[in-house]
């Protein structure tokens, strides 16, 4: 198994947003063996929220090797042919290290801000997805549907991947979701706080039905987990502070993420970790809600190596 970090986008507890802070960050992550690095999208939350490909860019000269992900970013909220447009900067400058993890979103609040129905952002996905391909490949013909039309859209410069980075597609775990990700993606992104290892291993099943009936080889097809809210900590009343804090801003039930996110002690976490890799998992990508380059410290040096077959490398 290998392992991940989101940069710290949200405004847990008031630490100002800065470069040194994304910076430091991302090169522990590398320096620990963690090899992807992730950011994921919004344009409105309930918290303050660091612009996601922005961030993402503003690390690429820091980490010369790192994986760099989105987890997910909003083509409908977004448009098409604009986060096309930043994901193919991303992975020309990165030198090809990209992957575009892609998804319709599930907050409301960023569809009211461009005026987009939410009730309409399944079909606009689906279309956005093709959209963005054609836009990456000249090999393909144009992209024509009810929402978007590329005809006569050039994007230059391309991006460093031939054909564009590939593209994961979030889902939590429904048929319908796995349906989509088998017909449109190259690879799934599974949420932490929305699923357990015994639901993954289920839907990871269901998923290699459907990419059989796509006439598509489920063995290769590669997957992560993501937004892994992770504080490590001995402290009971910490940990119990911290569930509760996550729980109203996620309007989740702290009683409920106990048991799905490594929140508490780092046996807690390892005893996690090595569900997931027994149920399938292949990448988890962990966000420390404070303190991110110290709980990385303690993630590596005090979880992971208690993890029998969860090396970083």
């Amino acid at each position: 198994m290998r392992y991940g970090v989101h940069l710290p986008l949200m405004d847990w507890d008031g630490t100002r947003f800065d470069i040194d802070r994304l910076v430091a960050l991302a090169r522990s992550a590398e320096e620990h063996g963690l090899d992807t690095i992730s950011a994921n999208d919004h344009l409105r939350f309930r918290r303050a929220w660091l612009d996601g490909p922005t961030a993402l860019a503003s690390i690429i000269a820091s980490v010369p090797t790192a994986r760099l992900m989105t987890s997910v970013a909003l083509p409908v909220v977004r448009g098409p042919v604009v986060l096309a447009k930043a994901l193919a900067a991303i992975d020309l400058l990165s030198g090809g290290r990209l992957v575009a993890g892609l998804g319709p979103g599930s907050t409301a609040l960023d569809y009211e801000a461009v005026g987009i129905p939410f009730e309409e952002r399944w079909a606009r996905f689906d279309e956005a997805v093709k959209a963005m391909r054609a836009l990456w490949d000249p090999a393909l013909e144009p992209f024509v549907g009810r929402f978007y039309d590329t005809r006569g859209v050039e994007l230059a410069p391309a991006p460093a991947q031939p054909g564009g980075p590939p593209v994961w597609i979030g889902s939590w775990g429904s048929s319908a979701g796995l349906r989509r990700v088998a017909r449109l993606a190259d690879g799934w992104l599974a949420s932490a706080y929305n699923t357990t290892p015994e639901r993954f291993a289920s839907a990871r099943r269901e998923l290699a039905d459907h990419l059989r009936a796509e006439g598509r080889e489920p063995d290769g097809f590669p997957n992560a987990l993501v937004t892994m809210w992770l504080h490590l900590t001995d402290d009971a009343g910490e940990r119990a502070d911290m569930l509760r804090r996550l729980g109203a801003l996620l309007r989740r039930d702290s009683t409920e993420l106990e048991g799905l996110l490594p929140i508490g002690p780092p046996g807690l976490c390892a005893d996690l970790v090595a569900r997931y890799h027994e149920s399938g998992v292949e990448r988890i990508v962990f966000w420390p809600l404070t303190d991110e380059v110290r709980q990385l410290e303690r993630l590596t040096e005090e979880a992971l190596t208690l993890v029998q077959g969860g090396a970083t490398a």
